[in-house]
């Protein structure tokens, strides 16, 4: 579990042309990490 404050582990995803993107390759830089629950779910 991630808390406020905690630095995100790293990842990839795929972007819109599907290059795979890192969030270390994003060091540096202001990033939003945005979370929300499974579609049609309670949450």
């Amino acid at each position: 579990m991630v808390s406020i404050g905690d630095q995100a582990p790293d990842f990839a995803l795929p972007d819109p042309d599907g290059r795979i993107v890192r969030l270390s390759d994003l060091r540096g830089k202001r990033v939003v990490l945005y979370f929300y629950p499974k579609a049609m779910t309670s949450g």
